[in-house]
């Protein structure tokens, strides 16, 4: 029983890295800001949330870390025994809470610091040597007076260092910011930590902006939305009466609108929702994109690999005649792709022309096992028809050994080999006796 459960568990761990292996490709290399709220920060899962952001940079993703510190500066100021008040959902901050700012943000980032920089043996952390660097990369303003009301020290971003993160970056190294801002005079002023989050990942032009707080996501009648559109999110912010949904809604939009491409919602209370989100097809959060439906193109060279995943299975069961890398390299032009928002090919087909371009075969139709009766391979089929009138042809045809219903439901009907094209019916092969289905198109 105990060898059983053993090889069961060696069993997931083989194929959760052969599942998180394309997003690991995916992500090296790429720079991507987390903003992680003061309630993550208190929060009993902080250690196991902070190990997996030190997990990511070991992976090769550039890493900014934005920390908030709210809760701390409101436990600060209570135990200074001064009051603040809060007006358009900012703290007005005047000189003595200003003070309570600075030591709050000091330690919840020594904090920070101190969890990256353990390393004890049987601890995710051993080995993991990540050089953390800060500095002075934000250019604060103060917010003024608005409705009559004097924020004093509380200010908004100016300006943001990029060139210089971006240098901490090149070298490896993870750089952590802080929500203090200073102005050219040296005055510091506090700032939101989703604002700098924002204004971070947009001059870096990151691939992610992922908001890390007590919030699972996005929820509509207790139900995780687990992707958003720019106009879904503009609709539910309009109609959210939570402000700290409001805020995630706001950071997000704002982020996509100039030019970041994703942004992710995560929860700091569920262990791995972090390395969920980024690393499964699931996800754990609730993910936002300016468009957040599939892409069908043409096939390029770097698409090779991701085929070859979807067509080798079937090529095991015979449902497709082989094809080597090398004649899959030289074919890639034939090809179609349908691409999920986060990069994972869904399915292909390929399109064969007969040599005087009045017909065409249609080819290698596959679908990810894990998306299939979503319609992908019916997609596909539109767009190769549609590329096939553009190139003057008015017949597809195709050989299957095991998708016949599949080609009759989809308007083509069942052929001979006498009504192939001559260069076809002689490079048929016997041996599979496929069936041969035509569509005029």
């Amino acid at each position: 029983m105990v060898a059983y459960n053993h090889a069961m568990t060696t069993d997931s761990y083989v194929q959760f890295f052969r599942q998180t292996s394309p997003y690991i490709h995916a992500h090296r290399g790429k720079t991507f800001v987390i903003a992680l709220g003061g309630d993550a920060v208190a929060h009993g899962n902080f250690h196991r949330t902070i190990h997996d952001i030190a997990l990511l940079q070991s992976l090769g993703i550039r890493l900014v870390l934005v920390h908030g510190a709210r809760p701390q500066i409101d436990t600060r100021i209570a135990l200074s025994g001064i009051e603040t008040s809060f007006a358009h959902q900012l703290r007005v901050t005047d000189s003595d809470a200003m003070l309570c700012v600075k030591e709050a943000v000091g330690s919840t980032r020594l904090i920070i610091e101190s969890e990256l920089s353990t390393g004890l043996p049987n601890s995710p952390m051993h080995g993991a040597q990540v050089s953390v660097i800060g500095g002075n990369f934000i250019t604060a303003k103060p917010v003024g007076v608005r409705d009559g009301i004097d924020f004093q020290r509380t200010g908004e971003v100016r300006r943001v260092d990029s060139d210089a993160i971006q240098q901490q970056l090149a070298q490896g190294s993870l750089v952590l910011t802080s929500p203090i801002g200073f102005s050219p005079t040296g005055e510091a002023f506090n700032l939101n930590y989703q604002d700098v989050a924002t204004h971070v990942a947009i001059a870096l032009n990151a691939e992610k902006l992922i908001l890390v707080s007590e919030a699972r996501g996005i929820l509509d009648n207790g139900n995780l939305v687990r992707s958003l559109s720019l106009p879904e999110v503009t609709t539910l912010k309009a109609k959210s009466t939570n402000d700290a949904e409001r805020n995630l809604l706001a950071s997000a939009y704002q982020a996509c609108r100039n030019g970041v491409d994703r942004v992710h919602l995560v929860s700091c209370a569920e262990d791995g929702a972090l390395l969920s989100e980024l690393f499964t097809r699931e996800g754990s959060g609730t993910l936002i994109m300016k468009d957040h439906s599939e892409v069908i193109r043409p096939a390029t060279i770097d698409d090779v690999g991701g085929i070859l995943d979807l067509i080798s299975p079937l090529e095991d069961q015979q449902v497709l005649v082989k094809r080597s890398r090398e004649l899959l390299e030289t074919e890639i032009s034939r090809f179609m792709v349908v691409v999920h928002p986060e990069g994972l090919l869904l399915g292909c087909a390929a399109l064969y022309p007969t040599m005087d371009q009045s017909s065409g075969e249609l080819a290698c139709v596959a679908t990810h096992p894990e998306f299939h009766d979503q319609g992908i391979a019916g997609r596909l089929l539109a767009n190769i028809e549609a590329d096939g009138k553009s190139q003057g042809m008015s017949t597809l045809f195709a050989l299957t050994t095991q998708a016949s219903h599949w080609f009759l439901e989809k308007g083509f009907i069942e052929a001979q080999i006498a009504d192939l094209p001559a260069q076809k019916q002689s490079l048929y092969n016997y041996q599979r006796n496929s069936r041969i289905f035509s569509k005029a198109i």
